[in-house]
């Protein structure tokens, strides 16, 4: 663990783009091409679910979660989890993962899903979905799309296409 002081709060919408800047360090323009973005074109991000993490006054971290449905159940997508290359091995991400995940439950949600790197997830409770049970848009690797249950239970039956919960479309 670190001995840096960071400051975990909700986003705000003036940490845009400080944010999207930390995106293009640290993702690079690919990242426009990737599934997870595909649903983010459509559906805003929630800010009382989103969380910076800073350290003094600099944004040294975010993650941010967004409203989706799978099949007709609605969950959460979470990402991008990013921190700055400087910070990266001071516990930041692992802070920025608890406190989204927890706020998400005590909130009432049940599902958060994500397309990440399973043996570093699976600290946080995230497990593999088995091929085709869910289906994001454009091409993903489904070896790394991940399912946590923050209720017991929660993903039983549930399958079906990633989309956008277009109850929350701008």
């Amino acid at each position: 663990m670190s001995d840096l002081s960071i400051t975990i709060a909700p986003e705000k919408p003036s940490d845009a783009q400080v944010i999207e800047r930390l995106h293009e360090r640290t993702f690079g323009p690919g990242r426009f091409v990737l599934s997870a973005y595909r649903l983010r074109e459509h559906v805003d991000h929630l800010l009382d679910l989103s969380f910076t993490a800073h350290i003094g006054t600099l944004l040294a971290g975010s993650v941010r979660q967004l409203p989706i449905c799978i099949g007709d159940t609605k969950a959460l997508l979470l990402g991008p989890l990013t921190v700055e290359p400087p910070f990266r091995k001071h516990g930041i991400g692992g802070r920025l993962m608890e406190r989204a995940l927890a706020d998400a439950k005590a909130k009432g949600h049940r599902l958060v899903i994500l397309v990440g790197d399973a043996p570093y997830y699976a600290r946080f409770g995230f497990k593999q979905i088995e091929k085709g049970r869910a289906v994001m848009p454009g091409p993903f690797d489904p070896k790394r799309l991940l399912v946590n249950e923050l209720v017991a239970g929660a993903f039983d039956g549930v399958s079906g296409a990633i989309r956008p919960d277009w109850d929350f479309a701008r």
